[in-house]
C-alpha cells in the first residue's frame, strides 16, 4: 500500500473524484477497504469511464493507494498512464508494476438464452443415434440367426438353455404373485361398479379380455424388464469392467452371436409362457374376488370364460409376449454393451436399460392397440 505524504486530517477518508472537464483530482483512500461500498464504487467507476482523453490527472492528494484502487484507475486510463498525470514516486512504482504484470480480467460469461432448447436438441440427437445403433445391432442379430439356422450345430444352445432357466423359470414366483394381486384388485373394483347397474355377469368378460389381451402381456413384460432386463445389462456391463468383452473380441468371438442372440431367443420363448402364467394367476385372483364380492361360483366363472373371451385375444397376448421379450433383450444387451469400464457407468447403464425397456413396452403396446383398432380385431 502506498501512503501519500499529505497530512491525514486535511483530506477526506473515503475515495472521491473531482473533475471540471479539464482536470481530475483524485483524493481519499483508494484501497480495498475504501472501495468496499459497491454502490459508491460503481458510481466512481462510471465517472472514471466518462472522462475524455487528454484530461490532466492529479493523484497527489490520495492518502492511501493499493493494488485494488490502482487497478481501477489503470483500467479507466486504458491500461496506460495518461499524458498529463501527477504522481508520487511510490504511486508511479505501483503503476509501473501494473504495466509490467498486467492483470488479466476474465471476460463476462456469455448468457446462452437458447441453452434449454439446445439441451433438448442434444438429447433428441443422442436418442436418434442410439436408435440407429440399436437397429444396427438388431440387423446383426438377424444375420446371426440365419447363420445359426443354416448351421444349427454351431448355435449357442447351452447359452439359450441357461437364459431360458434364468429369465423364465426363476421368474414364475414374482409374476404369479403380482398377477394374482392385480386380478384381485381389478375384480374388486369392477364388481363395485357393475353392481350399481346390475351387470354382475359382465365381470367375466371384463376380466377375461382385459387380462388376456392387455394386462397380462404388459404386466409380465414390465416385471421381466425390471428383473431379467436389469440382470442382463449388469451381467454384460460387468464383463466390460472385467475386460471379458475385450478378450472375446481378441479371440474373434462375436458379441451379438454369443451374448445378444441367446438372450433374445430365450426371452422370445419364455415371455409367451410367462404371459399365459400371469393370465392364469390374474384370472384366479379375479375369480376368488368375484366369489367373495358377488357370490359368483368359480365353476360358473370357468364355464363362461371360453364364451366371453375369443381365441383371438389369447393369440394377440402371445404375440405381444414374443415381441416384448425380443425388445427387452435387445435393449438390455444394447445398454450392456455400451457400458464403460467403471462402476458409475454400470449403474447409469442399468437404470437407463430398465427405463427404456419399460417405456418401449408401453409404446409398443400403444402401437398394437392402434393397429388392432384399425383392423377391427
Amino acid at each position: 500500500m502506498v501512503n501519500s505524504p499529505q497530512p491525514s486530517d486535511s483530506l477526506p477518508s473515503g475515495p472521491a473524484l473531482h473533475c471540471d472537464g479539464q482536470a481530475c483530482r483524485v483524493v481519499g483512500d483508494w484501497t480495498a477497504q475504501g472501495l468496499s461500498d459497491r454502490r459508491k464504487t460503481r458510481n466512481l467507476d462510471q465517472r472514471l469511464q466518462q472522462q475524455a482523453d487528454g484530461v490532466a490527472w492529479d493523484l497527489s492528494a490520495v492518502r492511501h493507494l493499493d493494488s485494488v484502487g490502482a487497478h481501477m484507475l489503470w483500467r479507466a486510463w486504458g491500461n496506460t498512464l495518461p499524458a498529463r498525470v501527477t504522481l508520487t514516486d511510490l504511486q508511479r512504482d505501483v503503476f509501473d508494476m501494473l504495466a509490467r504484470f498486467p492483470v488479466v480480467v476474465p471476460p463476462e460469461p456469455i448468457v446462452d438464452h437458447w441453452r434449454h432448447v439446445r439441451r433438448v436438441g442434444d438429447r433428441v440427437y443422442e436418442g436418434a443415434r442410439a436408435a440407429q445403433d440399436m437397429l444396427a445391432l438388431f440387423g446383426q442379430v438377424m444375420l446371426d440367426l440365419l447363420r445359426m439356422l443354416r448351421f444349427p450345430a454351431r448355435g449357442p444352445w447351452r447359452e439359450i438353455s441357461a437364459q431360458v432357466y434364468h429369465t423364465g423359470t426363476q421368474a414364475l414366483g414374482i409374476t404369479a404373485l403380482v398377477g394374482f394381486l392385480i386380478g384381485v384388485v381389478l375384480s374388486y373394483l369392477s364388481a363395485q361398479q357393475l353392481k350399481l347397474f346390475g351387470a354382475d355377469r359382465l365381470i367375466v368378460t371384463l376380466l377375461g379380455v382385459s387380462i388376456t389381451r392387455e394386462l397380462g402381456p404388459v404386466l409380465a413384460a414390465i416385471l421381466v424388464a425390471g428383473r431379467s432386463g436389469s440382470a442382463i445389462t449388469a451381467q454384460i456391463g460387468v464383463m466390460r469392467v472385467t475386460q471379458e468383452l475385450d478378450a472375446m473380441q481378441v479371440m474373434g468371438i462375436s458379441h451379438s452371436q454369443r451374448l445378444v442372440l441367446p438372450r433374445m431367443l430365450a426371452l422370445s420363448i419364455t415371455m409367451p409362457l410367462l404371459v399365459l402364467w400371469t393370465d392364469a394367476m390374474a384370472l384366479l385372483g379375479g375369480m376368488i374376488a368375484a366369489q367373495l364380492e358377488l357370490g359368483m361360483s368359480i365353476r360358473w366363472f370357468l364355464q363362461e370364460l371360453p364364451n366371453a373371451v375369443a381365441s383371438a385375444h389369447y393369440w394377440i397376448g402371445l404375440g405381444k409376449g414374443v415381441t416384448f421379450g425380443m425388445m427387452i433383450a435387445l435393449v438390455a444387451c444394447f445398454f450392456g454393451l455400451r457400458i464403460e469400464p467403471n462402476t458409475e457407468s454400470l449403474g447409469r447403464g442399468t437404470t437407463a436399460s430398465v427405463v427404456t425397456a419399460i417405456t418401449g413396452v408401453i409404446l409398443l403396446d400403444a402401437i398394437y392397440a392402434v393397429i388392432f383398432s384399425r383392423l377391427g380385431i
